[in-house]
């Protein structure tokens, strides 16, 4: 039978370490510490309590937890001397069932490994779904964590710790993430569209209006109109919008969702998982035959990452009355204009049709977005979820700085005008004076010199700069001491530049009550608090422009990377998100009864 919270928190010490033995390899005193921090309101909570023994214990304690565990298909498999808990976990992933060339490479892995660390390698096999990963992913996961340095690697053995600890509790208390899962397995098959040249090396890649894109338009239709929602459409711009009824026609609207188009070679989650959940409580809504006091509107924006068009936040922008006219004449790469690329779609392609997609603040309570962090700062404090503060604002640069372009072999040092080191030197300003100020960050992400050649010294570098911080006025600092300090540079090396303002967006702070919404929903589920700003931009930004918003962030794994095909999450984390959502909902419709 499976163990219920109850039962461990009624449990005498002793009876209490016995039903926790065999969280954590060789390691009972992990659980044995958390639990004096009985009773437990929620298996999160535990789960984090014992993330917090581990986090306050000292290196040579956290190595000893890490030394206790198996190499992957290692000599104790081989023996047969591994616990049960890690004879299911690998015969899941398929390594009990080696072909004699894996077991060799994996073999010769772990000795690399252990050579370099002087730990064995960890992860939690299973996976993010629990399901187990297949060799193929444990070999490149296996090759690709050879090459972190070593106290970065150990910090990702214990977050993989705990995450082999968490599946386990899970197994113990027979608890299934169902939520999640539903939620993993709508990203997985959406994840199914991408664009010609992408798709056929196992890329994702989802552009504005591609027929990847309308597959996925298509799919996010069909998807809303299984959970129940009351209104599905497609609107003027490609957006999928959602509408799922209040109790009463009049009833106030709470506006959600996300973006559904990807960066060229992206992960699967950025924007869709703002999508996923709320279809995912509005699905438990109308299966419960339960009506909130607010309609939900949920809305799957078209294109917001502005990869085939230079139109960033299109699909809230038009919500929002922003939309540029001057961009139907874009062309894309292939000379398609976005007007053809619309009339192809079957979209309207009219100012008038999209003009009349402006919503009227008036009628709706708020927008909230649910989002991969797209950072490491969760993963790094192993909680699953954070509270958006503020977005970031920004301003972005696109540069070049001409010197002369001479003989690198005859050219003295002192005589050169080098375009391309006075780049170099503003990139490392730029990164000195973004570190030395709070939530800051400075990025040079592109650096070219035109015809550049090898025995050339550069006469021409083309850059871009991109700003952020948490408010407009230390943006604006940081944007005064950068471009003072290019100018500067340049004089003193004798060369010149130019600079084109390509994007600048203000800082979007939470609105303090929805902010509070999100905390109460977050303790509620019994995990840590924490708030932090979001140095990305959202689809939350536009709709700031005209109603109060607030964001969720739900942690990612290998260090919250995004943009990425390592992008990842759990169905724990987005678990938990669905539930913090519905707790959102809750709160809203419990202070519009009263």
């Amino acid at each position: 039978m499976p163990l219920t919270l109850d039962q461990l928190n009624r449990a005498s010490p002793a009876e209490a370490a016995q039903m926790l033995d065999g969280l954590y390899e060789h390691s009972p005193w992990i659980a044995q510490q958390a639990l004096a921090q009985r009773p437990f309101a929620s298996l999160a909570a535990l789960k984090h309590a014992m993330v917090g023994v581990l986090a306050g214990a000292s290196v040579d304690a956290q190595l000893a937890l890490i030394r206790a565990h198996p190499e992957l298909a290692g000599k104790a498999m081989e023996a047969r001397t591994l616990t049960a808990e890690s004879t299911v976990e690998q015969n899941k992933a398929g390594l009990t069932n080696c072909t004699p060339g894996e077991l060799t490479h994996i073999r010769q892995l772990n000795a690399d490994y252990l050579a370099r660390f002087g730990f064995p390698f960890i992860l939690a096999v299973r996976g993010p779904r629990g399901n187990g990963l297949s060799k193929r992913e444990i070999i490149a996961t296996f090759e690709r964590r050879l090459h972190h340095p070593v106290d970065f690697e150990r910090d990702e053995s214990l977050r993989n710790i705990h995450r082999i600890a968490e599946i386990r509790l899970n197994d113990k208390f027979g608890f299934k993430p169902t939520l999640g899962n539903e939620v993993w397995d709508w990203h997985e098959a959406l994840a199914q569209h991408s664009d010609p040249g992408y798709k056929e090396h196992g890329q994702l890649t989802v552009t504005y209006l591609t027929d990847a894109h309308r597959a996925c338009m298509n799919d996010l239709v069909t998807g809303m109109r299984a959970c129940g929602f009351d209104e599905v459409s497609i609107d003027a711009v490609g957006n999928v919008v959602g509408r799922f009824h209040g109790t009463t026609p009049a009833a106030p609207v709470l506006l959600t969702g996300s973006h559904f188009d990807t960066v060229r070679n992206g992960g699967k989650y950025d924007g869709r998982l703002g999508i996923f959940v709320p279809m995912a409580c509005v699905k438990q809504l109308h299966a419960a035959g339960r009506r909130l006091p607010f309609g939900v509107e949920v809305v799957g924006f078209a294109e917001e990452e502005g990869q085939r068009y230079k139109a960033t936040f299109l699909g809230s922008g038009a919500l929002t009355g922003h939309f540029n006219p001057a961009w139907l004449d874009q062309r894309d790469a292939d000379g398609v204009t976005m007007r053809a690329a619309m009339q192809h779609a079957d979209l309207p392609a009219t100012l008038e049709a999209i003009d009349a997609l402006k919503r009227d603040p008036a009628k709706y309570l708020g927008f909230v977005e649910v989002h991969i962090e797209q950072g490491p700062v969760l993963n790094e404090l192993d909680i699953p979820l954070g509270v958006v503060t503020s977005i970031n604002a920004s301003v972005r640069y696109l540069g070049e700085v001409v010197g002369m372009a001479c003989h690198a072999g005859t050219t003295p040092m002192d005589r050169r005008r080098d375009a391309a080191a006075a780049v170099a030197e503003l990139a490392l300003y730029a990164e000195q004076r973004a570190a030395a100020d709070g939530d800051s960050v400075a990025t040079i992400g592109m650096l070219q010199v035109p015809n550049g050649s090898i025995n050339v010294v550069p006469g021409r570098c083309t850059f871009s700069l991109d700003l952020r911080a948490p408010s407009d006025a230390q943006r604006d600092a940081l944007e005064r001491d950068v471009l003072a300090q290019l100018s500067a540079i340049c004089e003193r090396r004798g060369v010149r530049h130019t600079l084109e303002e390509t994007m600048r967006a203000a800082a979007a702070p939470s609105a303090p009550a929805w902010q509070a919404r999100w905390e109460q929903a977050v303790t509620a589920l019994g995990v840590p608090l924490h708030c932090m700003p979001s140095g990305a931009g959202h689809d939350a930004m536009k709709l700031h422009e005209v109603m109060p918003q607030a964001m969720l962030f739900v942690r990612g794994l290998n260090s919250g990377i995004s943009h990425n095909p390592l992008e990842s999450t759990t169905s724990d984390d987005m678990d938990l998100c669905v539930r913090a959502f519905s707790h959102l909902l809750d709160q809203l419709a419990s202070e519009h009864t009263h």
